[in-house]
């Protein structure tokens, strides 16, 4: 009889699996990957990786999720520093990311948004809305959170500005991918961002520091 897998050592392997299917995604992009690819990158067999996934929009999927866990990190309101802080230094860190937008999955993203699965029936994948909307309601949180401790005084609601944050950052960084950070003054773009957010959030002075 075959030894019991646990629950942890499957959630450690499923990991594992997706950190090389990032891997190749972003090598090869969406459309040019096959569950052929993941395989060779993980060096297992086919049996144990549709053990896990049913097919390569799965996997691409699971990708997303998993690579989507540490960005809502950044919007869990901490003790260490204030709020408008915490949003600052978020809003800061996107400068490296983009700048090496080419080492992300976002070549990928574009490739899966245009697939025939996908565009033909968008309502098989409804985590594609389900992560927006994630998003959106994890920052319009903090910012409630900010409201409720005093150090914020929005003048637009939480909900937009939640969402011009999200479209402003998504649409750097898809002009960043096709023309270079070079050419789209990545730390310029995002000072003026910053300006912006600063003007429509109203932080309190004392939380600024």
């Amino acid at each position: 009889m075959a030894p019991k897998v646990s629950e942890e050592y499957k959630k450690e392997r499923k990991r594992e699996l997706m950190e090389s299917a990032k891997k190749v995604f972003i090598e090869k992009g969406f459309v040019h990957t096959s569950m052929q690819d993941i395989m060779d990158k993980a060096g297992i067999s086919r049996g144990a990786l549709y053990s896990y996934f049913d097919n390569i929009e799965h996997v691409f999927i699971e990708v997303l999720k998993y690579n989507d866990q540490k960005d809502i990190q950044y919007f869990v309101p901490s003790d260490e520093v204030s709020l408008w802080l915490q949003l600052k230094n978020w809003v800061e860190e996107q400068q490296f990311y983009i700048e090496n937008i080419d080492q992300t999955l976002l070549y990928a993203m574009a490739g899966f948004f245009l697939s025939s699965n996908y565009a033909n029936d968008k309502d098989d994948f409804p985590y594609i809305s389900e992560r927006y909307n994630r998003t959106t309601e994890a920052i319009e949180e903090l910012l409630n959170e900010g409201i409720r401790k005093g150090e914020f005084r929005p003048q637009q609601s939480t909900r937009s500005i939640a969402r011009y944050l999200i479209s402003f950052i998504n649409g750097l960084m898809l002009d960043t991918f096709q023309l270079g950070h070079e050419q789209t003054k990545v730390k310029d773009q995002l000072s003026v961002l910053l300006f912006s957010l600063e003007k429509l959030i109203n932080p309190n002075p004392q939380n600024k520091e």
